[in-house]
């Protein structure tokens, strides 16, 4: 069986190939650069690989809702060039074959459940912290949607009562993406956070904003597995400091052997490390060529 999969960016795609077991067997990075050019290269690069179904995993914000007319579209990215792109109509014109759809972060998820560090669980949030701040969810094993999807990161926090950075979204200002994402930290001090010392007090003020969502992603969804992947979270030395504050926020009201004894073992760094999204896209595929199977059986 060979599925294709995307994880499709905004600054590079990430196009590969692998099987139901989740093995990728061949990869390329593609530049996002505008979507014909982006889209004509995907789409040479899957012409002669005799996928049976594809996935994508994408940035945001995107229309998941199968009877809208935008489906499969790129919606109100800031993305220039990429709002209201027809992305899986592009890609069903040329390969008449099952595609699934669906965020980055979800299809994250996702992965991480199939084969991933959330293996054997039926819900878990997923967390990608770089250039941008995406949420993804999944529930009772299947991934979370509803009007829209999910949108954790543009979700505004409590501020650190020592900054007094104004936050760098355009939308919202001082939301978590806003004021903990990797640009937000080098606006903030001037360098990137690569560039900064683990004492440095960023570190201290970074985990207190990733430690506030992720304690109020456990009030609302009680997930068995807190995943948190992308650029920042290279930055081994954050975990520690967002254990521990996870732990202080909640002070012993969720009382839960995970958080309250193995918080080492509850909010974790990707199971399958920097292959998550691409897995994840890989996991989508899989998902859609069994669904048509069962409609094709059943009709």
């Amino acid at each position: 069986m060979r599925i294709g999969a995307i994880e499709a960016g905004g600054t590079k795609f990430v196009c590969g190939v692998g099987n139901e077991h989740g093995h990728i067997e061949d990869r390329i990075s593609i530049p996002t650069e505008h979507p014909e050019t982006t889209l004509a290269k995907v789409i040479d690069y899957f012409r002669d690989k005799g996928v049976e179904a594809i996935g994508i995993g994408s940035f945001g914000p995107i229309d998941l809702q199968p009877d809208s007319p935008t489906y499969g579209y790129i919606t109100t990215t800031p993305k220039p060039g990429w709002g209201n792109c027809n992305v899986v109509g592009t890609l069903k014109h040329e390969f008449p074959i099952p595609i699934g759809w669906d965020t980055d972060v979800n299809a994250a998820a996702l992965g991480e459940v199939t084969w991933g560090a959330a293996q054997g669980l039926d819900n878990c949030v997923y967390y990608t912290i770089g250039t941008g701040v995406g949420v993804g969810l999944v529930a009772g094993g299947q991934r979370v949607h509803g009007l829209l999807h999910p949108e954790g990161g543009h979700i505004r926090t409590r501020r650190h009562p020592e900054d007094h950075f104004n936050g760098l979204c355009p939308y919202h200002g001082d939301c978590l993406e806003g004021m903990a994402a990797g640009p937000a930290i080098e606006a903030r001090w001037q360098i990137p956070g690569g560039e900064l010392p683990e004492d440095h007090p960023a570190w201290e003020i970074e985990s207190f904003y990733i430690a506030e969502s992720i304690t109020t992603a456990i009030l609302l969804h009680s997930p068995q597995k807190i995943i948190l992947g992308g650029g920042v979270m290279q930055q081994d030395h954050l975990f520690p400091l967002i254990r521990e504050r996870v732990v202080r926020n909640l002070n012993g009201y969720v009382n839960a052997a995970p958080i309250t004894q193995h918080i080492d073992q509850y909010i974790v760094q990707p199971g399958l490390g920097q292959h998550a999204g691409l897995c994840g896209a890989l996991a989508l595929g899989l998902e859609a060529l069994q669904h048509a199977a069962q409609v094709s059986h059943a009709s």
